[in-house]
């Protein structure tokens, strides 16, 4: 994506730049211009000790929203109101660092022209190093940032800067992009179109002209959402070209190819080059990110000497000092302040401090902290959210020691078992009609206001979900929905680990998709008299990539496929009582883009075939889906806090 920007003149880089004295004592501010290889410099502000500072070792954030703008994602503690830049600057400097904030190219008072994801390797490479060579650093830059300011970091990383010395990465970097953030199995996530649609409303096109104002102001983004695909020139961001351009380009890019290769989205194909530095990977069950945080951590923690930390909570996107996401809270326990570590801040330095200082003890850290969603009563609470409960765990390993995989097997009978099927032929089967697709019940979405959230629900749709409507029954009552459970468990049941289902299908449509969702299906109570069957997790998988990623090839109709639908990991104590559930259909909508069936890309199709799709359920094709599940185990509850 491009973008203009009305740039100001960025300040001398020199002593001479304007200098701030802050509120907070002892603290100053001093705007820079980081010059790039191209000449563009970009904007950044110093936040230091002193007017003229000693040598430290510096922190840069980089970030496409305003270097000067507080954001939700910075909230410190669940009791205090959000921290402005300056705060959390500060509390840096008086911990020992200098912190450098910029704005990205053509953001901010950054000069340039704007490129979503793709230009933040280079720059962020050449700031890394000219911080280093300025006499108020010591040589070391480290990183720390959530979202796109943590895919800026991982896009630095695969340029190898010498200077780089620590990275903590909350919720982004991407390991790749095409299997999670931008696309997972082939099929593409929507958020990419409410994000464009909420930052064009934001651009400078629609700041300078007030009739584009205007326009945004009067579109309804949910009505856009059923005539997808969009065109050129038909859609809500034809006032904004560089959005609409964008947007669809790279909606069309729906193979795995040299667009999905590029080092800022593809960190996997580059961590050769990532510096062996220390590195925190943080994301929350309910994240977009979940996948590329525990693959960046097993990666870097196998390739390079350097210690690697994995922190997994119970949240949706950044949202870490609350105790709840959606429809479902997971008690006190669940905050990271108070739990962690007394709060954000202070768990970041003490990070900095175990990983840069030269008394600093990195094995003081726990190498894994996971948050094990499970343990509540299932009734509701003041808030109206049902307590499901939950307690951090350490490790030394993802999957947590002590697990292993274990297949469920699917049965025609609806029986979700550990038993394989002995049928000689079985299966069952559904027509998927893409006009009326399965409409997304919460899950790990981010940035999809207006047209969607993310978070834990019961699978009963209401009018708060889009594509919802009356009587709103039960999501596994629709006919294009097979839904299998297990017996009421005997006794806890823990599933930490990714989440894989290996299905047998076949269509008489040339292209289709299946998609797979794990739920733990509360028993029933005075509160909620039917029960309520939370979410855990999803995954899609499109079958025109049965062979590869690479090369789209039909279906052939009535052929048996052996698919891999792989879904992000999750951690979560199923109760004694409960029943562990999989959902398998065809469509997740407004998630996920819907496939037409006629074979031919999404982003282009007019056309919308109806498919009837089976999943054999027999001796010779075991569907079955591949949970990571331990015994239950008290012991490695994480009391450090």
């Amino acid at each position: 994506m491009t973008q203009t920007t009305n740039n100001t003149d960025t300040t001398d880089t020199t002593d001479t730049a304007p200098l701030e004295h802050l509120a907070d004592p002892g603290v100053w501010r001093r705007t820079l211009g980081v010059p790039l290889r191209d000449g563009v410099v970009l904007a950044a502000d110093l936040y230091s000790h002193a007017a003229r500072p000693e040598p430290r070792p510096v922190i840069l954030e980089r970030t496409p929203y305003g270097r000067r703008q507080i954001r939700g994602s910075d909230q410190n503690r669940h009791d205090e109101p959000l921290p402005t830049p300056e705060e959390t600057s500060a509390y840096f400097v008086r911990a020992g660092y200098h912190v450098v904030r910029q704005d990205c190219r053509g953001r901010g008072d950054s000069q340039g022209t704007f490129v979503k994801y793709l230009g933040e390797g280079p720059d962020g490479a050449d700031t890394i190093e000219w911080i280093a060579a300025q006499p108020w650093c010591d040589g070391r830059v480290a990183m720390m940032g959530v979202s796109y300011s943590a895919h800026a970091q991982s896009a630095a990383a695969a340029e190898s800067p010498g200077h780089l010395a620590a990275m903590f990465m909350d919720s982004g970097g991407f390991a790749s992009a095409y299997e999670a953030g931008m696309r997972m199995g082939g099929a593409f996530e929507l958020k990419q179109v409410t994000w464009a649609f909420r930052h064009g409303e934001e651009s400078p096109e629609a700041a300078r002209d007030p009739l584009v104002r205007k326009a945004f102001e009067g579109t309804d983004l949910r009505d856009w959402f059923t005539v997808l695909p969009w065109r050129p020139g038909v859609s809500p961001l034809r006032q904004v070209g560089p959005y609409e351009d964008y947007l669809l380009d790279q909606w069309r890019n729906d193979s795995f190819g040299a667009y999905w290769r590029q080092p800022a989205i593809y960190g996997r194909g580059h961590y050769d080059r990532f510096p062996d530095v220390p590195t925190l990977h943080m994301s929350s069950w309910y994240d977009p990110y979940v996948r590329s945080t525990i693959e960046n951590f097993t990666a870097m923690g196998r390739l390079k000497d350097s210690p690697a930390y994995l922190v997994m909570g119970p949240w949706t996107h950044g949202h870490r000092c609350v105790t709840y996401a959606g429809d479902v809270d997971f008690g006190p326990a669940a905050t990271l302040s108070d739990n962690l570590d007394a709060s954000y801040l202070s768990f970041r330095r003490h990070w900095f401090d175990a990983v840069l200082r030269h008394d600093g003890d990195p094995e003081s850290i726990p190498r894994v902290r996971y948050f094990l969603m499970g343990g509540g009563d299932g009734r509701r609470d003041e808030a109206g959210r049902m307590r499901h409960g939950g307690q951090w765990r350490t490790d030394t390993r993802w999957p947590p020691s002590g697990t292993r995989e274990t297949a469920f097997y699917c049965h025609t009978s609806g029986e979700l078992s550990e038993r394989p099927p002995a049928e000689r032929q079985a299966w069952v089967e559904y027509d998927f009609d893409p006009a009326d697709p399965v409409p997304t019940l919460g899950g790990q979405v981010t940035s999809g206001e207006p047209v969607m959230v993310g978070g834990a629900f019961d699978q009963v749709p209401d009018a708060r979900f889009y594509g919802a409507r009356e009587p709103y029954l039960p999501l596994n009552a629709r006919p294009d929905v097979i839904s299998l459970v297990t017996p009421p468990l005997a006794e806890p049941l823990v599933v930490a680990g990714p989440v894989t289902a290996r299905l047998f299908i076949s269509s008489t449509a040339v292209d289709t998709d299946f998609t797979v969702k794990l739920v733990d299906v509360h028993p029933p109570n005075d509160d909620y008299p039917h029960g309520f069957a939370m979410n855990l997790t999803e995954g899609i998988f499109r079958c025109r990539f049965h062979k590869s990623f690479e090369h789209p090839e039909p279906l052939v109709p009535g052929e048996i496929y052996e698919i891999e639908i792989a879904a992000p990991d999750t951690a979560n104590r199923f109760e004694a009582g409960h029943r562990l559930r999989i959902d398998i259909s065809s469509s997740d909508f407004p998630r996920f883009d819907v496939n037409s069936g006629t074979g031919d890309p999404e982003a282009v199709t007019r056309r919308k075939v109806i498919a009837t799709n089976r999943i054999h359920m027999d001796a010779e094709h075991p569907s079955a889906v591949l949970l990571w599940t331990g015994p239950d185990q008290p012991g490695q509850a994480d009391d450090s806090a």
